[in-house]
């Protein structure tokens, strides 16, 4: 008897998708990108030149997994702050979903809206437009708009601890 693949393969041998960020590896240049945040006001990479950044894409608003990581992110703000690090959630909810979260959550950071769904599809946090929710996916992106690492295997809640980890090795 002839077993088959499991269903997750299959999906990538037929629409020919790949794993989320397996284009984007440390010392690549980050996409340009111009996106609205949670309050309708536009945000872009070239605004955040000569800046740090972790750019987190998350599947919808208001769900148990990117409240979990939303909230971890929160807590350890102070600590990306004091490092220089400006954090960025990006989802493909509207900008009015995305003000609702992060006001019911005090988070202190933006929350991008990538409806267009160009920049996932970039970066691997999509593999169309017409993906319904981004990949958990995220890019800690350096001054100079390179790729310092991608995270393809997010955990929502050791998420921030990880990226802190990360800075803490990478400024040794």
């Amino acid at each position: 008897m002839r077993r088959f693949a499991p269903l997750a393969f299959l999906f990538t041998i037929l629409t020919g998708t790949a794993r989320a960020g397996d284009g984007l590896k440390p010392g690549d240049p980050f996409p340009a990108w111009r996106l609205l945040d949670q309050k309708g006001e536009a945000v872009s990479s070239a605004d955040l030149a000569g800046k740090t950044y972790l750019l987190w894409y998350y599947p919808k608003a208001m769900t148990p997994g990117c409240t979990a990581e939303g909230c971890a992110l929160r807590d350890s703000y102070a600590d990306f702050a004091k490092l220089g690090v400006v954090v960025l959630g990006v989802s493909f909810d509207e900008p009015k979903d995305n003000a609702a979260f992060a006001a019911k959550h005090n988070f202190p950071f933006r929350l991008l809206s990538d409806t267009t769904k160009e920049l996932a599809v970039a970066v691997g946090a999509a593999d169309s437009p017409k993906r319904l929710w981004a990949r958990r996916v995220s890019f800690l992106v350096g001054g100079d708009g390179t790729v310092l690492k991608a995270y393809t295997d997010v955990n929502p809640s050791t998420h921030a601890a990880q990226v802190l980890a990360d800075l803490a090795a990478l400024t040794r």
